[in-house]
């Protein structure tokens, strides 16, 4: 039952990382303007950073399939959403002032993050292999 839900809890990360790669790649325009892009460069970095979404949500994928025996792959998933917020949190701290829209679409990226790094700390919490010798 644990490992049922570490699945469950895997997949919605994964289904949010999805959700924003289609609505980046399909709507990049929408996107580009909190990031204080335009024009053809500005759809083609959220066209980018749409993919990337896809990229990173491979070990993801195998952590879901079996989070035991692909304990590795939900250990670089963690980590890649540990390097997610950190990074987005020196980039928020370090922005000068008056850049408001960025600094509201970095702090939304940090908050899916944060939240994406919660979900997946508790799916490996719950993954994690039970010691079968509890006589020592």
């Amino acid at each position: 039952m644990r490992l049922w839900f570490a699945r469950i809890l895997i997949g919605v990360v994964i289904a949010w990382n999805l959700q924003a790669a289609l609505a980046f790649f399909l709507s990049p325009g929408t996107f580009a303007t909190g990031f204080e892009l335009s024009g053809i460069p500005g759809l083609a970095a959220m066209r980018g950073i749409a993919v990337l979404f896809v990229m990173w949500n491979v070990p993801y994928v195998m952590a879901a399939w079996q989070p035991q025996r692909h304990s590795l792959s939900l250990l670089e998933a963690l980590v890649m959403q540990f390097i997610g917020v950190s990074g987005e949190t020196v980039i928020l701290l370090t922005l000068p002032p008056g850049h408001a829209v960025l600094q509201g679409s970095i702090q939304r990226f940090l908050t899916f993050d944060a939240c994406g790094l919660a979900v997946l700390a508790l799916a490996m919490w719950l993954a994690r292999k039970q010691n079968q010798d509890v006589s020592q």
